[in-house]
């Protein structure tokens, strides 16, 4: 695990105490998991799939972020660094440029099975974290966190934040002929996947353009998905964003 100081996340970062998870925990972990993963194995994209063994995420107990960390960071430099909640802006933009992924500790209730308002360990490390072991995405994601922590024109990172959103948080991939997953919203979102793959939510090719026009909304099913032929496409969108933004034109 990396110990460097981050400046304006270090506040936030805390230890993970394993030995609290209770058996109830890690039972509602397991219930979580067998509801979306038999789904996900035919519906995820395979570099979400390959990461999940890669990491070695157990689908009957809840996931040790150091034995994480151990596998994924000589793979792509990304380690998933316990925090203690939401982090402002600045915080995790920072964590992102270092390779170091905010990661809750906390799992949702039983009653909160279908959905929590507030990401838990359960969206960040089932949903994100199998994704940081493929090394286009990784790059992708370390150079959006230093791009964004360089910029403090808050309309402009709104426009990035559309960016995240459709890619990271909901983004999907054609593979052998159809439409794959790999956002973690739709990972660990059942309701979420199932929209998308039963045809409830258009599919369009992706472009900065109209994914920069497309405001977010969190309190809905997803109408609208941005679907990329391959992963060296968002980094390419990062790549002219970042032009764009550079130029003041975004």
């Amino acid at each position: 695990m990396r110990t460097e100081v981050l400046s304006a996340a270090e506040p936030y970062i805390i230890r993970q105490d394993y030995t609290a998870y209770t058996q109830e925990q890690h039972a509602v972990w397991a219930e979580l998991v067998e509801r979306v993963y038999p789904e996900l194995e035919k519906h995820a994209a395979r570099e979400y799939l390959e990461g999940f063994q890669i990491i070695g995420l157990q689908r009957d107990c809840l996931p040790h972020l150091g034995s994480i960390s151990a596998r994924l960071e000589p793979r792509t430099g990304w380690n998933s660094t316990p925090v203690s909640g939401f982090l402002p802006a600045p915080a995790f933009f920072e964590m992102l440029a270092s390779r170091r992924f905010p990661t809750t500790t906390w799992l949702r209730s039983r009653e909160s099975m279908e959905y929590t308002p507030e990401p838990d360990i359960f969206h960040d490390v089932f949903g994100h974290v199998p994704m940081h072991a493929h090394a286009v995405f990784a790059d992708f994601l370390e150079h959006y966190g230093r791009v964004c922590a360089a910029i403090s024109d808050s309309a402009v990172l709104e426009k990035l934040g559309r960016l995240f959103w459709y890619t990271v948080e909901f983004g999907v991939i054609r593979q052998s002929g159809e439409i794959k997953v790999y956002g973690s919203g739709l990972i660990s979102s059942h309701g979420e996947c199932t929209n998308v793959v039963s045809g409830g939510c258009a599919i369009r090719d992706l472009t900065l353009d109209e994914v920069l026009q497309t405001p977010v909304k969190v309190d809905e099913l997803h109408k609208l998905l941005f679907a990329i032929d391959s992963f060296d496409q968002i980094y390419d969108a990062m790549r002219e964003a970042e032009r764009r933004a550079m130029r003041g034109r975004l």
